[in-house]
């Protein structure tokens, strides 16, 4: 066998460990359609798999992870964004955002586009107070002495959000709608539009507030004010005075 010279076989070395260097990573595996990425956490690993606390079908864990399942795929991918930004803080999904590249993100933004909305969830009741006719004013008329706009009016009167840059409320968890109004008061989360979102957080009373995320949680089959949600509705009593 005639061997190549020492400087050849060097080079031939070199070129090899280059191409492994340059091919993709391992983990590119887990990121070859988004579902992968729901369920792997493509670059961010298991601990980072979206499923974990939105579900497997991305209906959310009925607290604080909101549901996933039906966004707009803009506004989705629009989120992460803000996350690596800082625009929205929360140290677990500050840090998922970052694993993701642009191409990963629209991946799994699109699948969870595609998946239907889940189920109402009835693991936390909305309260008598969430059905209260104040309250159902408020979501769909606004308050024009306090200078709030109806929650309608962006997010539609039925909750499934007026245009993409609008997300839906309905079958959102309330907890998680409850603790944004918060976040969006405090600062903690900005970048909305027109600081839409600041100002009306700031106006709505604090003993509003559930109420006012349960109300637009219950939307998903609502119609149009001045008729309950469905989920008022099953919770009413019977009257025996009337029948009713």
């Amino acid at each position: 066998m005639i061997w190549p010279p020492a400087k050849t076989l060097c080079a031939s070395l070199a070129c090899l460990a280059a191409a492994c260097t340059e091919a993709q990573p391992a983990t590119a595996r887990f990121e070859a359609t988004g579902e992968l990425i729901a369920l792997s956490g493509g670059d961010a690993g298991a601990r980072g798999a979206c499923v974990t606390c939105h579900g497997l079908k991305g209906e959310g864990n009925g607290a604080d992870a909101p549901r996933l399942a039906g966004l707009d795929p803009g506004y989705f991918a629009r989120q992460l964004e803000y996350f690596s930004k800082g625009q929205r803080r929360h140290p677990q999904m500050v840090w998922i955002a970052d694993q993701l590249d642009n191409a990963a993100r629209q991946k799994v933004a699109a699948y969870y586009a595609a998946l239907p909305l889940p189920e109402p969830d009835v693991r936390n009741p909305i309260g008598a107070a969430a059905c209260s006719p104040a309250i159902a004013r408020l979501y769909h008329e606004g308050d024009e002495a306090r200078g709030i706009e109806a929650c309608a009016a962006c997010h539609g009167d039925d909750g499934r959000g007026a245009g993409a840059g609008n997300p839906p409320l309905a079958r959102q968890p309330a907890p998680y709608l409850a603790a944004q109004l918060r976040h969006w008061r405090s600062g903690e989360r900005y970048g909305d539009p027109l600081g839409a979102m600041t100002h009306v957080s700031r106006l709505v009373a604090e003993k509003e507030l559930e109420p006012l995320a349960g109300y637009s949680a219950a939307l998903q089959d609502a119609t149009k004010y001045p008729a309950a949600p469905e989920a008022c509705l099953r919770e009413r009593h019977p009257d025996p005075r009337s029948g009713a």
